[in-house]
């Protein structure tokens, strides 16, 4: 019996030894592997209930910023492109406008240019009208001032010779007093 008694002696010392360890580092290894079961249990349900949903709404929202912020770049691209068209479009039209300034200033003075021209036309006109009308009553002052000399020369003459000189001497003397007359 003496055997049997070191064999339960060894039994518990080897018992008393893994819990010696056990409990030396203050657990005990029943409630220790209950306790890793529970939370391998709970671990599995966090992991399916929550951590696997989180994980994939994280990895959506993390999919739906990097859209958003795909979205933002071409955004601001095309804002950029969009100003710089416009600028584009603006520098076009002073552009323009420019063109349409300088073409007005060239017209206008092709105008002023023309306008002086037809001013100095009629100027030139009036002034040849003026002329002729001169010329025109100048030669109608000489007709008129010979046929006055005329009758005054026959008035004159009448008296110095006292008779009426008959028609065709009467033209004879005005000819030749009008030729005297002129030069």
């Amino acid at each position: 019996m003496p055997n049997t008694n070191i064999e339960t002696h060894t039994v518990v010392e080897t018992e008393n030894t893994d819990q010696g360890v056990l409990a030396s580092l203050g657990l005990n290894g029943q409630l220790f592997t209950f306790q890793l079961i529970n939370f391998a249990v709970v671990a599995v349900i966090i992991w399916f209930l929550i951590l696997k949903p989180l994980t994939k709404k994280l990895a959506e929202r993390e999919k739906m910023i990097d859209e958003s912020i795909e979205n933002s770049k071409k955004v601001q691209e095309n804002l950029t492109k969009a100003e710089r068209d416009y600028q584009k479009k603006i520098d076009d039209a002073k552009a323009a406008a420019g063109q349409i300034l300088d073409n007005a200033a060239a017209d206008g003075k092709k105008t002023g240019e023309q306008l002086k021209v037809q001013a100095r036309k009629e100027i030139e006109n009036l002034v040849d009208q003026a002329k002729r009308n001169i010329q025109i009553e100048e030669k109608e002052m000489v007709v008129k001032l010979k046929s006055e000399t005329a009758s005054l020369i026959v008035a004159a003459l009448e008296k110095i010779l006292e008779e009426k000189v008959d028609e065709k001497k009467d033209k004879q003397l005005i000819e030749s007093a009008i030729k005297k007359l002129t030069p």
